[in-house]
């Protein structure tokens, strides 16, 4: 299975553990659950990252240990040769994370729905409001440390692409969260997830995703780390660097939300 799927062929392949993986920023002050139980693709299970995640941390939706992470997938019906669908309510915002979460997890049998629920509502699929019991399976954990990136690895990193908007990049936007400083990394370069979205908010090619990032100052040829916000839509670019064909890529899992907070990181300001 690829790493995206379309609509038509997800209908055509119904037997797949699909799991509904809405998350909204706080300032929008949306309940991705409510609505995931209004309306939802037939068979789907939702997916919270935030409770699927180190609760214990101050950072929010830290990846959760392998242990947790293996016993609440089982429960969502996903085992170790179980073919898996995500998707969120935006059409590709949060889903990624899941995707890269399983990744990070050793398995592979993972694919992110093109376009995700806007593209099969406007393609006229059906819905269901009522959430069938997943039968549970086993789900065995393979951490994967190499594409998770902490705090202390990112002091000098040579390649970082951050997902944020141009103007929280630049520090013109106040950060959402509390004591989080405007900036950015020293050196990183941005990479807006937007920009690899077609205007129906599916993916770019894989020739017009290279180009995006080569735009930007990314060689795909040497090792990169993506970052964002607090790990979201940073797990977009990695979806897009490996469908791209770079070798080499891992997430800064704390992101802004941790180097912004910090009191002994330095903050750069502007385009560079």
């Amino acid at each position: 299975m690829s790493d995206i799927v379309s609509c038509q062929w997800l209908a055509a392949h119904m037997d797949c553990a699909i799991l509904d993986c809405s998350w909204h920023l706080p300032s929008a002050k949306r309940d991705a659950k409510a609505e995931f139980v209004g309306g939802h693709i037939p068979g789907a299970q939702f997916f919270d990252i935030d409770e699927i995640a180190d609760t214990a941390s101050p950072l929010p939706h830290m990846l959760p240990s392998s242990e947790m992470f293996a016993a609440r997938v089982g429960k969502l019906g996903v085992g170790d040769t179980t073919k898996v669908v995500v998707y969120d309510a935006a059409g590709l915002f949060s889903a990624a994370r899941v995707w890269w979460m399983l990744k990070v997890f050793g398995h592979d049998d993972v694919a992110v729905l093109d376009g995700g629920l806007p593209k099969w509502k406007r393609e006229g699929r059906p819905l269901a409001q009522k959430v069938e019991p997943a039968r549970e399976r086993h789900f065995t954990a393979r951490l994967r440390p190499e594409m998770v990136k902490a705090l202390a690895d990112m002091r000098g990193a040579s390649q970082i692409a951050d997902a944020r908007s141009a103007p929280r990049f630049r520090g013109e936007e106040a950060e959402p969260r509390p004591g989080v400083r405007p900036g950015h990394i020293p050196g990183a370069r941005n990479v807006h997830y937007a920009s690899l979205l077609k205007a129906d908010g599916t993916l770019q090619g894989p020739d017009e995703i290279a180009a995006v990032f080569a735009a930007a100052g990314i060689d795909l040829a040497r090792p990169v780390i993506t970052s964002c916000g607090s790990g979201v839509t940073a797990a977009i670019l990695s979806l897009g660097l490996t469908l791209a064909g770079a070798q080499s890529h891992a997430l800064y899992d704390g992101s802004w939300a941790e180097w912004g907070a910090a009191k002994d990181t330095e903050v750069a300001t502007g385009s560079n």
